[in-house]
């Protein structure tokens, strides 16, 4: 129906398409039928084209000649597969509007209400878009949207999901789209998250390729291809997903950023979009940060109790810098959010400067990075000072002035936390030096820093126990007396684990703590290979040997322990 059927109502009258005795009598039939005053004249015009005495396409016509605008035939018209996706199958069914022809900055469009032009503004927002209006009847419409968007309704659902039911699904969508729940590509794109958090991934990957859609989660650090949907789909998946990130659809051509917010199995899931053009199409890939998944205890981290007592006491020093180093997808932002979720305590405040800001955390002041407003991380430093926290934690120090503002504050009373891309924990030292810290600031500030990488833990439902080979045990460098007693286990595959024998990450660590020897050192200016052979002697473990201890503990594999750690040369 028209938004203003009482309007339209007149319309008609005023135009003799209708006389006002046939009016008059439709609404009062369907008021002594039971008709409300809110449906009144809907329902009127409804028994008015019922009984033949009017037809859509004479409204269709008089709205067209009060408006000036054209009406078209949706028989005659072939929209290109890119206007199709450029509207998407989703906003088409949902507001009933068709597409027609794309142009540069325009899209042609056919309407069968020119009076809401809510949804059409709506429409133009989305699509950063000038709409041009043509007229159809809304059965027209309906026919056309459901004519040539049929290929999506055949294949939209692929078979790796046969296994979820609708009613599995609880996904926070934008409003207003109930009608559009049936529609297949939304299906899909919903199952397709569902799947993925179902099976613990912390990415998805959706990629164009030549001739070919592919899509891959990744689990427990290693990626997993599932079952492709159709390549003609690409366009309507890759559609909807910018969609609910709220992204521009229309653009094309440069990387976008957005978020998806998700409500599965009764959890809060926030996933972080990334969409990037490629020579196929745009690739995205969506992270899958889990708010409950962060409150780790430290014993989830991986720590045995000797690392655990002395992560402990760097953590709660009053003051001074901790570092946690590694390469990306090491598993760092986890461990420092473990670390402030240990030490948050109503007596303390914390603050934390993050790019982005990946969990919202309780009783802690976060602050997000915006560059393009000049709230950079030293610039956020600076304010944060003036808050008078006990506890700083920064994302990442990146440059010297961020460096500089740390090591300050660290001397001044405050605990900062952050994170460095080394690859082991001595390295920070020659890492903050190389930014340009004084020798004797770095000396006087850092309290510790712990390297790590992340390996995956034996499925404990399919463990079984297991003998390396004489190879595997020499490959790692294992000496004798570290594997007296030792449970060495390996994962059979099971239900649990996707077959896979594996069964979540755990940590493996590089503990360095900074003693009155090493600050001397420091001090002096000595080199990476002097650092490194001092804590040896003072007992620091590789993560090699941390490594090592595990898969004597029945935790992990020799393959795994071989694939995170390089072997040091003393």
């Amino acid at each position: 129906m028209i938004s203003a059927d009482d309007y339209v109502l007149q319309l008609i009258q005023d135009q003799g398409v209708i006389t006002p005795e046939a009016a008059q009598e439709a609404c009062a039939v369907v008021q002594a039928g039971g008709s409300s005053e809110a449906t009144l004249h809907t329902d009127a015009l409804a028994r008015l084209v019922a009984q033949g005495v009017l037809s859509w396409q004479d409204i269709t016509d008089a709205l067209a000649r009060e408006f000036d605008l054209e009406t078209i035939n949706l028989d005659e018209v072939r929209p290109s597969l890119e206007t199709l996706d450029f509207l998407g199958r989703e906003l088409a069914e949902r507001t009933q509007i068709f597409p027609l022809q794309q142009h540069s900055s325009e899209l042609e469009v056919a309407v069968a209400d020119p009076l809401n032009t809510e949804v059409v503004d709506e429409i133009s927002r989305l699509l950063k878009t000038t709409l041009t209006i043509r007229l159809a009847t809304p059965e027209a419409i309906k026919k056309a949207i459901e004519f040539h968007y049929a290929s999506a309704s055949e294949d939209g659902k692929s078979s790796m999901f046969d296994s979820i039911s609708d009613g599995d699904l609880k996904l926070e969508l934008p409003t207003n789209e109930t009608k559009a729940e049936d529609a297949p590509i939304i299906r899909y794109v919903n199952l397709l998250i569902t799947e993925a958090i179902k099976r613990r991934a912390s990415d998805i990957h959706l990629e164009p390729l030549e001739k070919r859609f592919r899509v891959r989660y990744r689990i427990d650090g290693v990626l997993h291809e599932v079952e492709n949907p159709p390549k003609r789909l690409q366009a309507s998946i890759i559609s909807r997903l910018k969609l609910m990130a709220e992204v521009s659809l229309a653009e094309k051509r440069i990387p976008q950023d957005g978020r998806i917010q998700v409500k599965s199995t009764g959890k809060e899931i926030d996933l972080r979009v990334s969409v990037l053009p490629t020579v196929y199409g745009e690739s995205i890939v969506m992270r899958i940060l889990d708010k409950e998944g962060l409150r780790l205890g430290l014993p989830e981290l991986g720590f045995f109790s000797d690392d655990q007592t002395n992560f402990q006491n760097l953590v709660t020093m009053a003051d001074g810098i901790f570092l946690v180093t590694g390469p990306t997808g090491s598993g760092k932002s986890t461990t420092l959010y473990a670390a402030l979720n240990y030490i948050n305590k109503p007596d303390r405040k914390i603050i934390t400067v993050e790019d982005p800001v990946e969990y919202q955390m309780i009783g802690i002041n976060q602050v997000q990075v915006r560059r393009e407003v000049g709230m950079t991380f030293a610039a956020a430093l600076r304010s944060m000072l003036r808050q008078a926290p006990n506890i700083i934690m920064i994302g990442e120090i990146r440059d010297l002035e961020t460096a500089e503002i740390a090591v300050n504050a660290s001397l001044t009373g405050h605990m900062v936390f952050s994170t460095l891309h080394t690859n082991d924990a001595p390295s920070a030292v020659t890492r903050l030096v190389d930014i340009g810290v004084k020798p004797f600031l770095v000396s006087a500030s850092l309290r510790g820093a712990l390297a790590q990488r992340l390996v995956r833990r034996i499925c404990p439902n399919c463990a079984k126990p297991y003998e390396p080979t004489h190879k595997e045990l020499h490959s790692i460098g294992a000496a004798a007396q570290e594997l007296d007693g030792a449970n060495f286990m390996k994962g059979a595959g099971c239900s649990k684990c996707n077959n896979i024998g594996y069964k979540g990450r755990r940590g493996i660590f590089e503990m360095f703590v900074v003693g009155e020897e090493l600050q001397a050192m420091i001090y002096n200016g000595a080199t990476l290979v002097e650092l490194r052979r001092k804590c040896r002697e003072l007992g620091m473990r590789s993560m090699r040997e941390d490594g090592i201890r595990k898969i004597a503990a029945g935790v992990t594999t020799v393959e795994e322990v071989l694939n995170a750690t390089v072997s040091i040369i003393e």
